[in-house]
């Protein structure tokens, strides 16, 4: 277990499903002493309803969050450097952070974090898979940061 960063970035592939969770996931659980944002390596997509929806299970509202791209990370007002660390939920999210922080002295990790979209064919199905990302995401940041501070 680790100190709290002040900082973190996750992203993904689309910013539509594992970083906003993880954002609100972290957001949740450690409150306002980390700022925390989440990125794609495009931004393509609509924040999807069953990340919305397993989200609001556990109170973390994802419903007015607005998926973005590495490039909209500036425009948005957050430059990459400022970050102090980087969480990359995908292989293709992880060699774009790679790249863009290699002229920095910023700390990126990997956490293989599960693709629930496209799985499963009922609704219970998919979102029992959205609920197994969600409770990877969560274990993952006690695992690394400790429980939740509520």
């Amino acid at each position: 277990m680790q100190a709290l960063p002040q900082s973190v970035l996750f992203c993904c592939d689309h910013n539509s499903v594992r970083s906003p969770m993880a954002e609100g996931l972290m957001k949740k659980i450690y409150g306002p002493e980390c700022y925390v944002q989440s990125v794609g390596v495009k931004s393509d997509l609509e924040i999807d309803g069953f990340a919305i929806a397993v989200c609001q299970e556990v109170d973390v509202e994802l419903s007015r969050h607005r998926t973005r791209s590495f490039e909209e990370l500036k425009e948005w007002g957050d430059d990459l450097s400022s970050f102090d660390l980087v969480v990359a939920l995908t292989p293709a999210s992880q060699r774009q952070a790679l790249e863009l922080t290699r002229f920095f002295h910023l700390d990126v990790e990997y956490w293989p974090i599960m693709d629930p979209s496209g799985l499963g064919t009922t609704r219970d199905e998919k979102l029992e898979f959205y609920r197994k990302a969600r409770d990877q995401i969560t274990d993952r940041l006690q695992e690394r940061w400790g429980p939740s501070k509520e």
